[in-house]
């Protein structure tokens, strides 16, 4: 099994800034892309940023481009996500998921996702 947990949500006004991480643990770690997600009750969890292997390959929905940065750090076990200018509407929890598809076939899109963290709360307020 591949753990992960993160840190670093809280609460923000807007047009600040947090960065969350996530670290990943287990008995054996292999090659696993990481993504972030975000979900609000009721809602449909949505991928907000991924990242490949070895860090070559970024993917940012249209609603965070510009604003969010991921990152990964393989030698120490971890992933990052920096979230400036932000807004009411990244009001949510935020995930990270590992999985050991290919960075091409877009898994963050597709529900193929192996491993899931427990969540951390952000809040921005207005």
């Amino acid at each position: 099994q591949v753990q992960l947990v993160e840190s670093g949500g809280g609460l923000v006004q807007a047009g600040g800034s947090l960065r969350l991480s996530c670290a990943l643990s287990g008995r054996t770690i292999g090659n696993y892309g990481l993504a972030w997600f975000r979900q609000d009750p009721g809602k449909e969890r949505e991928a907000v940023a991924a990242i490949s292997w070895g860090g070559g390959g970024t993917y940012y929905a249209d609603s965070v481009k510009g604003r969010f940065t991921i990152s990964r750090d393989n030698a120490k076990h971890l992933l990052f996500l920096e979230m400036n200018s932000l807004k009411p509407e990244d009001t949510a929890v935020y995930v990270c998921a590992a999985d050991s598809a290919y960075f091409s076939s877009k898994w963050w899109q597709r529900g193929r996702v192996e491993y899931w963290g427990q969540g951390t709360q952000v809040t921005v307020s207005s």
